[in-house]
């Protein structure tokens, strides 16, 4: 399944410009490794920041619970109390909105 990380622009649909300063050395780094994978030095270096940016977002997006705290969610939702009088009106009165914002279009 691909999600919006996952997305690769064309080379056609480049429009953004991305600068970075790098030292000798890093440069020497990037080329080797673009060369060993059949790549450009550009897609080598954007392909290898997306890829760093997506792990980075997925992990930043996680939840990651430990199982004490895991136990107490699923109980949490198992359990769920009886909604109160009071929960019950604030519901009525929401489907009521929403009935009018659908039958005023």
């Amino acid at each position: 399944m691909t999600t919006a990380y996952d997305a690769v622009e064309s080379s056609s649909g480049r429009t953004a410009r991305l600068e970075a300063r790098i030292t000798e050395q890093q440069k020497a780094i990037f080329l080797r490794a673009a060369k060993l994978t059949g790549r450009s030095l550009t897609d080598f270096v954007v392909a290898s920041a997306q890829e760093n940016a997506t792990r980075t977002l997925r992990d930043h997006d996680a939840m990651v619970l430990s199982d004490r705290d895991r136990k107490v969610f699923v109980a949490a939702l198992l359990s769920s109390p009886e909604p109160t009088t009071r929960l019950r009106k604030a519901a009525q009165r929401y489907k009521e909105r929403q009935q009018r914002g659908v039958n005023a279009r």
